[in-house]
């Protein structure tokens, strides 16, 4: 089935806290005819949103092609959690890419931050970004080697992670589960759809046309590219792809090496007197669990706590019950306590938890596959494939030499492959192998 419908209504925002929280937003007309455009983008999610944002300031016409709404995907309904980094640490991506390409692909990934953060200054207040984002760790080894991996970044990025013992993070992040973990000050969370919805209206008032309901049904490789619609088509000199984990099989470059995998979200009622029995601070947390679980409050101080319980791509009947006994199991404080969301979504990850930005034809490119970091990530791959189109090609070549191999029997094994290996870790988190 369409991934695009599997789980979700056409048009409908997910049931969420986020799309509560925020008044209406007038619908952007669908397309209509055909037109022509120096780039045609897929997806307004924030990796679409920011290549639009990016080309319409230089001075280019882009059309940005949305099949539901703006923030429809990942980028309105994720955990809001803007971290340092990626998927993996850095001392392996020294091994993989060697230290001068690791070092450059670092250093993308901490002006994604800065982005993140000058855009929200200037442009979105309402998601109010704030700073702080810790780790939880459920084993000494794991511990030790979060220490390690500190040790390595304070010496040659000069990127402080604060390494703390069971008490001294008990006394922040409040479970009795955790042996310790880490806190990381320039990560931070943010109010996701809200940011969605801001670079939207940047982008539309730097020139940019956005139309919704809008699916893409093909591409067509010619000289100029030509996304057809149900009711119409776009012609333009270059494509960017960027629906990442909603993305049809239009596209098998993409869907051999990028797979939609479910998580999520519940949140609670507003707990504006209890908040700090759970969290001493406004931060965002994350843990080592592979089924990991991922927590923040919001700014009227509900919970808002995440984790993958679904090893389909349909969505199961109950996420209530397993999300909020996860919660409970971190948090017996929080026991009892009302629950007024519950929402899921689909990210797109990859098989090696790394961003996937590649050039797939002369004049194709895509962003996907960002593997749970891509609050952050996601705008700097809609950047750096903004400006390769412009011929500035030094952000292109250093994101798509991350190695990102296609899953083995490409998009037809995918799902039955990782749902083996999701049930085996999700075993061994239960076992606390």
């Amino acid at each position: 089935m369409n991934p695009l419908y599997r789980n979700d209504r056409q048009g409908e925002h997910a049931p969420s806290w986020y799309a509560a929280s925020l008044p209406p937003e007038g619908a952007r007309a669908p397309l209509r005819g055909a037109i022509s455009a120096d780039v045609v983008i897929l997806g307004a999610g924030y990796t679409g949103l920011w290549a639009a944002l990016t080309l319409a300031r230089a001075g280019r016409r882009v059309v940005v092609l949305e099949a539901h709404r703006v923030g429809f995907g990942a980028s309105g309904r994720n955990g809001g959690q803007v971290q340092s980094g990626y998927n993996k640490p850095q001392s392996w991506l020294e091994q993989q890419l060697g230290r001068d390409r690791a070092r450059a692909v670092w250093a993308l990934s901490q002006e994604a931050k800065a982005q993140l953060r000058a855009f929200c200054d200037a442009h979105a207040p309402e998601a109010a970004f704030r700073p702080g984002l810790a780790h939880g760790e459920y084993s000494t080894s794991a511990l030790n080697h979060l220490r390690h991996e500190a040790d390595h970044m304070a010496r040659h990025y000069d990127q402080t992670i604060t390494v703390m013992a069971r008490a001294e993070f008990a006394a922040l992040v409040k479970s009795p589960l955790y042996v310790g973990g880490g806190f990381d000050a320039s990560g931070g969370h943010l109010h996701p759809l809200a940011y969605a919805r801001a670079l939207a209206r940047t982008a539309e008032a730097a020139g940019v046309v956005i139309h919704e309901m809008t699916e893409v049904l093909s591409v067509t490789r010619q000289p100029r590219i030509i996304l057809t619609t149900p009711t119409g088509q776009v012609t333009a000199s270059h494509a960017i792809i960027a629906g990442n984990g909603y993305l049809p099989d239009i596209l098998p470059e993409v869907t051999a090496r990028v797979m939609p995998i479910n998580s999520f979200i519940a949140a609670t009622e507003p707990l504006p007197d209890r908040w700090q029995d759970v969290l001493a601070q406004d931060i965002a947390v994350s843990d080592s669990k592979f089924v990991v679980n991922y927590y923040r409050f919001s700014a009227d101080r509900r919970f808002l706590f995440g984790g993958r319980e679904s090893y389909s791509m349909a969505y199961p009947r109950d996420i209530k019950t397993a999300l909020v006994a996860r919660m409970a199991r971190l948090f017996p404080q929080l026991s009892g306590v009302g629950v007024t969301h519950v929402w899921g979504g689909a990210l797109g990850i990859t098989m090696s938890r790394l961003p996937h930005i590649a050039q797939v034809a002369p004049n194709i490119l895509s962003g996907a596959g960002f593997s749970g970091h891509g609050v952050a990530l996601s705008g700097m791959a809609g950047r750096v494939m903004a400006e390769a189109v412009m011929g500035q090609e030094n952000g292109l070549t250093t994101l798509s030499a991350l190695p990102v191999p296609r899953f083995p029997g490409g998009a037809g094994l995918r799902a039955p492959l990782l749902t083996l290996a999701m049930t085996w870790y999700a075993l061994r988190d239960r076992l606390g192998m």
